[in-house]
């Protein structure tokens, strides 16, 4: 069964930065696209950032120049690099991968807070 667990929330500052991981097993899963998405109390989750595993990275306006998926030769995990965040990035996080089907991870807690 696949599974992605999601690691590297926590409470930072305004102005301050995270990294979000994403790892995926079993490591030779096959997929097309992998993405982040939020969801804040009160409110729709919403997709942050996007990548085709064949293509571009897409990234909402809210946090484009901010937030990026760096490069990584590791297949099995997607990294969500978050700088200058601010209060209304606060939200649990989730991965999502898309294979023979959509997958979740459980979601990590982000708080942006002074």
């Amino acid at each position: 069964q696949v599974q992605l667990v999601e690691s590297g929330g926590g409470s930072v500052q305004p102005g301050g930065s995270l990294r979000l991981s994403c790892a995926v097993s079993p490591s030779n899963t096959r997929l097309t696209a992998m993405a982040w998405y939020r969801q804040a109390p009160e409110r729709q989750r919403e997709r942050v950032a996007f990548i085709s595993l064949s293509g571009p990275r897409h990234y909402a306006d809210s946090v484009q120049g901010r937030f990026t998926i760096p490069l990584n030769n590791a297949k099995n995990i997607m990294y969500l690099q978050m700088n200058n965040l601010r209060a209304d990035d606060t939200a649990v996080y989730y991965c999502n991968a898309d294979g023979s089907e959509y997958y979740w991870g459980q979601g990590t807690q982000v708080t942006v807070s002074s």
